[in-house]
């Protein structure tokens, strides 16, 4: 009954996930327009600092009802990262289905920088274009995440993920995933275009203001 309810709760929204989806397009294309020296500047400093390694990092992400998309970003790590993730785990720093560690030694200098400004999140504006993400809704877990969701955690799940959310702006790694899931549960109940332009600004600040990223 509960599983029902949600779902008629999402369609009584379409008319604002139609307009929610052509707006992120509109906003990403100018967005990247805009952001156009920085990434030439960025792709130069990578390069620099790596040459034989990739400028951007896909990783196969899962999206709107558990779809998968290959997501992309500003490789912050050393090309050898995910053959080394196993040897961490044991060193996570946050419960549930989600690796957080804070002083990750995979990561790069420059990656330190591009984490903690959020910066190398920048490049899933392509994937906004795309139609494979939005500019605000959950974030889309990895598909050994999925693995561990009970059927309450796909919930979040049930809506085209986002490259910021109300996770992210309400404390990010200061927070564990049933919290996470919780408030983007919260989020799909309650998405609005004025909601999502509220979490667009706390994002701006964010970036601009005090790090918690990692």
């Amino acid at each position: 009954m509960e599983n029902k309810y949600f779902i008629f709760q999402l369609d009584k929204k379409k008319s604002y996930i139609v307009i929610k989806l052509f707006a992120g397009k509109i906003l990403a294309i100018v967005a990247l327009i805009l952001l156009c020296p920085l990434f030439l500047i960025l792709c130069l400093l990578l390069k620099i600092s790596e040459p034989k390694a990739p400028v951007l990092f896909k990783q196969i992400r899962n999206g709107k009802d558990t779809k998968e998309f290959e997501i992309y970003k500003f490789r912050t790590m050393h090309v050898d990262a995910e053959a080394k993730l196993e040897e961490l785990t044991q060193f996570n720093e946050i419960e549930g289905a989600m690796f957080k560690m804070k002083n990750d030694p995979r990561v790069t200098k420059i990656g330190r920088f591009l984490r903690k400004t959020s910066i190398d999140e920048f490049p899933q504006l392509l994937n906004v274009l795309k139609g494979e993400m939005t500019l605000v809704g959950p974030r889309p877990p990895l598909p050994r995440e999925l693995a561990e969701y009970s059927e309450y955690d796909k919930k979040r799940l049930a809506v085209v993920p986002g490259c910021t959310g109300l996770w992210q702006v309400s404390g990010r790694n200061e927070l564990n995933f049933d919290e996470m899931v919780e408030l983007d549960l919260t989020y799909i109940k309650e998405m609005s275009l004025m909601l999502d332009l509220k979490i667009l600004l706390k994002t701006i600040f964010i970036i601009v203001g005090p790090k918690n990223g990692y």
